[in-house]
């Protein structure tokens, strides 16, 4: 079979809903573990601290390799690189099912998202070459789609298979998909040749400086908030490596003649505002997920099929935007669509930050449904606006970077909240209790109500009651402050939302470029 634009379109179409697939359960995967890590640590025996580790070990493996995606994708092809990827990725989720303790657990979910994060830049690649005009602009809207889609669902797709069956299926449900990408994308996707001369002179040194810098990054943001940041003697040490080692990576991809990432794209205005973009529209989204099931674990309790229904919405509300978007996409100038999302993106925010401690799925609708609606006209312009201004032969090096600025920006948005709600939650508490004082008559009041109470089935222990009846004045009074905290959490979302939606207006007007003719294999 000759080039890629040899193909029917049917076949076109067939191969990039295929890949699709590889990127949206490489997403998925992000976030899958979330609300089930408790049952997950149960199941190992490991305790909070440890358990943390199977995300983000994930994490920091997948956000070193999605920059290397392009320079792997021209050494092997991009359909091999994809292959072998997804291969890997299920031979990995299989391991991670039969993991038997939880330092095997970290091995193979670290393993996992490196081989699942090559197949994400990818994906971008292959949709500029099999399509062209109106056509790129659906494809761009499915790949927005599903970027924000993934991570949304994950809590609930997680919390659905962990509640009806175990944490083990989490990683179990991969392999169908898996094997049926590993199979396909060899035979359909035939868009460019393995160049293996690469290897010969390739920037090893840049790329060692790029993992130390983006691994050591990643942790210190994982792991800043819970260990009081710089407090932490190893959260200093790694932000220190973190920016020697950046400084160092920037310096050798400027200067060096062949770099793993294409930093030069940047000189292009479009593109380094699409990466700006990628950022921030990153942070809305991972940080926001991350603080809903949050909100709905600690003050609601909620389980985690609960707080999977309770999250769904977002995800329901994307889908139904998808026809919208393209419809528009093809007679409204793309830039205002992006702004018109950015700004609702905005608002949606803003809708959560009166939040009380009784929200649950009902309270939480319109705002889920307001922020999934305005996603997809966030996320897919982006996607046209950022890689369209590119040429065939900086766009594989040049996705990457886009893709990474995407987790980057949710990783910082997820350290930004954590330190929120860390910090102003005994702000608040202390706040409170201020007001906590002999002269609240409704203090008193509850408090002679429950210690009655207490004391009365503990037996007429007076002592006993009072102490039950400050216990829940404490509880009462953390739960207000931790809910006050998440307002703070949503309103900092919203400025950041807010700055990026008034920055639209500098990006260039792209019309949609002609697809390139791509090599024979």
């Amino acid at each position: 079979m000759s080039g890629a634009m040899e193909l029917t379109m049917a076949r076109k179409v067939f191969a990039f809903a295929t890949m699709s697939v590889g990127f949206f359960i490489a997403l998925l995967d992000i976030q899958i573990v979330s609300a089930s890590l408790r049952d997950i640590g149960g199941g190992l025996s490991a305790g909070s601290d440890e358990v943390a580790w199977v995300q983000t070990s994930y994490l920091i493996a997948e956000i070193i390799v999605i920059p290397l995606s392009g320079w792997l994708s021209r050494v092997m092809s991009t359909r091999w690189l994809f292959s072998i990827s997804a291969a890997g990725f299920t031979i990995t989720s299989l391991l991670c099912g039969w993991a038997w303790d939880i330092q095997s657990m970290i091995i193979f979910r670290a393993l996992q998202g490196f081989l699942g994060g090559s197949m994400i830049p990818t994906v971008f690649t292959t949709a500029f070459f099999y399509f062209k005009d109106h056509q790129r602009v659906i494809a761009a809207a499915t790949i927005g789609a599903l970027s924000s889609l993934a991570p949304t669902l994950g809590p609930t797709v997680g919390g659905w298979i962990t509640d009806n069956y175990s944490w083990h299926w989490l990683f179990f449900v991969n392999l169908v998909p898996g094997i049926f990408i590993t199979v396909v994308v060899p035979i359909l996707v035939k868009i460019d040749r393995p160049d293996l001369s690469l290897l010969r002179g390739a920037d090893y040194f840049g790329m060692a400086l790029m993992a130390v810098f983006l691994g050591c990054l990643e942790y210190t943001l994982e792991e800043g908030p819970r260990w009081d940041w710089f407090g932490d003697e190893t959260i200093r040490a790694t932000a220190w490596i973190s920016g020697v080692a950046g400084v160092a990576f920037i310096w050798r991809s400027l200067t060096f003649s062949r770099p793993v990432v294409d930093l030069r794209a940047l000189t292009s205005r479009n593109f380094a505002l699409g990466c700006f973009f990628s950022f921030m529209t990153g942070i809305g989204i991972f940080a926001t997920i991350y603080l809903t099931p949050l909100f709905l674990g600690r003050v609601r309790g909620f389980s985690a099929l609960q707080i999977g229904l309770a999250v769904f919405s977002t995800g329901t509300f994307q889908v139904m935007a998808i026809p919208f978007y393209t419809y528009l996409a093809r007679r409204i100038d793309l830039r205002w669509l992006m702004m018109f999302g950015l700004a609702c993106f905005t608002l949606s925010m803003w809708n959560f930050t009166p939040i009380t401690h009784d929200w649950g799925w009902r309270e939480l609708l319109v705002p889920q449904a307001f922020r999934g609606f305005s996603q997809q006209f966030a996320v897919a312009p982006t996607v046209t606006l950022t890689l369209g201004v590119l040429s065939p032969d900086r766009l594989k090096l040049a996705s990457g970077l886009f893709n990474l600025m995407r987790n980057l920006g949710g990783a910082i948005g997820i350290a930004l909240c954590g330190t929120i709600l860390n910090d102003r939650t005994n702000l608040h508490f202390l706040r409170l209790a201020e007001h906590l004082n002999n002269t609240n008559t409704a203090m008193v009041d509850m408090l002679a109500r429950v210690g009655a109470r207490a004391a009365a089935l503990s037996g007429g222990d007076g002592v006993m009651g009072h102490a039950i009846a400050l216990r829940e004045l404490w509880n009462l009074t953390m739960r207000e402050a931790q809910t006050q905290t998440y307002a703070d959490a949503f309103l900092v979302l919203m400025l950041c939302l807010g700055l990026a939606t008034v920055m639209v207006p500098l990006l260039r007007k792209v019309a949609p470029p002609k697809a390139p003719v791509a090599d024979a294999h």
